[in-house]
């Protein structure tokens, strides 16, 4: 088979329903490989891209959500638990989607799922997209009616609608945007925290005494098990970090200080910068009860008005507090609305074998979230966030089990990820039995079938019986699951020689287009190959390599 340098575009393609995959997946590689030749950014622009998503507001509502019920002593232990939990976790899947290229449904497939197992994580991962794109646009529809008077329901349509220019496009657009609007909204964010603490001691004193409306004060372990659940929603996130560090550059000799610094910096570390605005949540939240009051005080608009009036004249504090809201809204609901329409594509393109376009996704996305809104979830936000976290955690510990325990310790996993159709059975049990199971239980626990007493500890239960089941899964079917064969037909190596995935090329025998070496698998028909989405889409399974016993 022989190498081609350029990509051509074939006549008659576009016709088929893998050409119309082909026109739109390669403007950044929707739900396949990310190439070598595609990823021209260094370590540090990835990461900054990746970073610019954390800009969300929401941090500061599920801050302040739980120092008001809980108090500051408990509200603070509470998001170090979870971001303890958050980084251990997501640092095996931050490295495997930058080491080898892929996203967090393609890792979820070879990880424990299967081809089709999977789907089940990518419908998680999808909702986590619409119920936080949903919370950011009420925030920025809260701004809107302080600052213009805009009625909420028209800010909740202004706040779906503004993002959809910018979500057309991929990874070339989304980068741009991040990194120019990253300086302002740090300064916007940072510099009332400082001059407050600088100007006034007195407030650092007020929030560390705050006892919260539910007790008083003292330290509480299911008090601070239910605001870590409630934190722990955010566990899912890593899913878009991974988006961004799939385009991580090969890991070189001469780049590897800067390319691990990135990976643990855009991945797991992304919940470092998650911490503290949760905890600058609970400090704001505490300066402005007096004037704004409990039910308003979560609001981030009313937290940053606060902050804004102490330092600034009056006519400029609703202006600057109405432009961090919305560029903060921009920042995380174009990766809100990207991510999510990648999910749902990705799982109706395998349960289908039909590829209807990303854009659908996006729209569809964007109608879940907008329903949300009108139906003011920012009202019931801590008890949806707590039910939901335990879906989210059953999976980010199944699949961090499998690559760190399955694969490195007990050896039963693959140890490169494997993602294409023919090379992984439809289901494995791994995955799905610890998924099911942990996030089964601990949704029953949270909603207090085994007892009021144990419903605190519900995320506790979803981490622990998928960290147990996955590796116990994995020994009892001594990983017969994983792979339906080893071998895809292709002599040319995987991975090259440090390791990384290879850049020699091959055209697709069904879209004709070249694609690099981890992204195809030999046609069992032909003497050719075919790329992963065409695989995908492949209604008869005529290109499909069979089972080897």
């Amino acid at each position: 088979m022989s190498t081609t340098e350029s990509r051509q575009a074939v006549p008659g393609t576009a016709d088929t329903a893998a050409g119309q995959a082909v026109r739109e997946t390669l403007e950044d590689y929707t739900l396949r490989f990310a190439p070598r030749s595609y990823r021209r950014w260094t370590p540090m622009v990835v990461a900054t891209t990746a970073l610019g998503g954390i800009a969300y507001m929401a941090d500061f509502s599920i801050g302040a959500g739980i120092g008001l019920a809980h108090g500051t002593g408990n509200a603070l232990l509470a998001i170090a638990v979870a971001a303890v939990v958050i980084f251990v976790t997501g640092f095996p899947l931050a490295y495997y989607g930058a080491r080898y290229n892929i996203d967090l449904d393609l890792i979820t497939r070879g990880s424990g799922f299967g081809y089709y197992g999977s789907v089940l994580t990518s419908a998680i991962f999808a909702s986590f997209t619409f119920i936080f794109f949903a919370l950011e646009g009420s925030i920025m529809a809260q701004g809107l009616e302080l600052g213009l008077g805009l009625p909420l329901w028209l800010g909740y349509a202004v706040s779906t609608l503004m993002v959809i220019p910018l979500v057309v496009y991929g990874m070339k657009a989304l980068s741009r945007l991040q990194v120019w609007t990253t300086p302002l909204w740090l300064l916007l964010m940072v510099g009332p925290l400082v001059y407050l603490v600088a100007h006034d001691p007195g407030t650092v004193d007020r929030f560390l005494a705050y006892a919260g409306t539910d007790g008083d004060g003292a330290v509480d372990t299911a008090s601070v098990m239910l605001g870590a659940g409630v934190c722990l929603s955010l566990i899912a996130q890593i899913g878009e970090q991974i988006d961004y560090l799939r385009f991580m550059p090969p890991r070189t000799e001469s780049n590897k200080r800067a390319w691990w610094t990135a990976v643990v910096m855009a991945g797991p570390g992304w919940v470092v910068l998650g911490a503290l605005k949760q905890a600058i949540g609970v400090f704001l939240a505490v300066y402005v009860i007096a004037e704004a009051g409990p039910a308003a005080a979560p609001e981030p608009i009313r937290q940053f008005r606060g902050a804004f009036d102490a330092m600034m004249p009056s006519w400029a504090v609703i202006p600057l507090a109405v432009v961090l809201v919305v560029i903060s809204q921009i920042k995380i609901n174009v990766t809100n609305a990207y991510s999510g329409s990648l999910a749902w594509t990705n799982s109706f393109t395998r349960v289908t074998r039909h590829y209807p376009g990303r854009m659908v996704f996006v729209l569809v996305n964007l109608a879940f979230a907008l329903v949300l809104m009108e139906a003011d979830m920012f009202s019931f936000l801590g008890g949806l966030l707590g039910f939901y976290s335990n879906c989210a955690i059953a999976w980010v510990v199944t699949v961090a089990t499998d690559i760190g325990i399955n694969k490195y310790v007990l050896r039963l996993s693959p140890l490169r990820p494997e993602f294409r159709r023919g090379m992984l059975h439809a289901v494995n049990p791994v995955g799905v039995v610890a998924f099911v199971a942990a996030s089964g239980l601990s949704i029953a626990m949270y909603f207090g079938l085994f007892g009021e007493g144990f419903q605190p500890y519900s995320p506790v239960a979803a981490a622990v019986i998928a960290f147990v089941l996955t590796p116990l899964t994995a020994v009892v079917t001594q990983g017969r699951y994983y792979l339906r064969r080893t071998d895809d037909g292709i002599d040319e190596p995987l991975l090259d020689g440090d390791g990384n995935p290879s850049a020699v090329t091959f055209d697709c025998h069904v879209c004709h287009q070249p694609y690099e070496r981890p992204d195809l698998a030999a046609c069992v028909a032909h003497e050719a190959v075919v790329c992963s989405l065409c695989l995908s889409t492949d209604k008869s399974g005529e290109h499909v390599l069979p089972a080897v016993a």
